[in-house]
């Protein structure tokens, strides 16, 4: 696993939500103060969405804020299961982000095509200022399997064998995920015991592949991690519990209260 981490444990799904939402906002704010405006990778997932839904009743300056995905499924642009439209309803269409400055995957004109067009607006990019990320049952992130080959010079894959319906979608590479200030992954939802112990022995997963300069945050539910020894448990892991779960519970002068 990343060597250079930090693990947050939480109760419930819902201080994991308070706290990206908060890290979120917190990075916004140093990156339009340093370079006049926040790049932004969106995840798809059920934990993203509550973080979405926070973020829309936050004060902040929305105009500078520019939105990418990490991934999308080739469907049509209405499809209910797309990760554009839970972002849209959740978020999106909620706030005064200036439609130019969102940048959706088109998967709905073909998946090659849309890995096509997709590069050299993630070119122009990077490095993004967060990157916000899940992690599968089977070690997944974005739609990044385990045992795919991809092309390592292309920052936007296009996926055909998905294990997980529908079989093709694009996806940001490693590399592009990587590029970013901060990664946060959120991980809440499903049976993921197995899979995080997996991570964090070492296991060559493509969520292990995420290797950013800075430091990864690893947003997860206590659960989760009560089948690890403490020796398995990174120090950053012992050292950052207190403070995650303190944030949860503290009040932010620019979140909803």
């Amino acid at each position: 696993m990343q060597e250079n981490s930090r693990w947050h444990a939480f109760e419930n799904a819902d201080q994991i939500a308070v706290a990206a939402c908060q890290q979120i906002l917190n990075a916004a704010e140093r990156a339009i103060t340093d370079h006049g405006m926040f790049k932004l990778v969106l995840a798809g997932g059920k934990t993203p969405e509550h973080v979405y839904q926070l973020l829309s009743q936050a004060d902040t300056n929305w105009s500078k804020w520019v939105i990418y995905y990490g991934d999308e499924r080739s469907l049509p642009a209405d499809h209910p299961d797309r990760n554009s439209v839970m972002a849209s309803q959740a978020l999106l269409s909620k706030v005064s982000i200036p439609a130019e400055q969102i940048h959706t995957m088109p998967t709905e004109i073909g998946t090659e095509l849309a890995a096509a067009f997709y590069q050299p607006l993630v070119a122009a990019a990077l490095p993004f200022d967060l990157v916000l990320l899940g992690v599968g049952e089977d070690g997944h992130t974005a739609s990044l399997f385990p045992e795919h080959q991809h092309d390592q010079d292309e920052l936007v894959h296009a996926v055909y064998n998905s294990p997980k319906p529908p079989q093709e979608r694009i996806t940001l590479s490693a590399a592009a995920l990587s590029t970013s200030h901060e990664v946060i992954f959120l991980i809440a939802g499903g049976n993921k015991q197995e899979i995080v112990k997996h991570w964090q022995q070492g296991a060559d997963l493509p969520v292990a592949r995420i290797q950013p300069e800075n430091p990864i945050d690893i947003y997860i539910l206590r659960e989760y991690l009560q089948t690890l020894a403490t020796s398995d448990l990174s120090p950053d892991y012992c050292g950052q519990q207190g403070y995650a779960l303190d944030s949860a519970n503290q009040h932010h002068d620019n979140m909803p209260g």
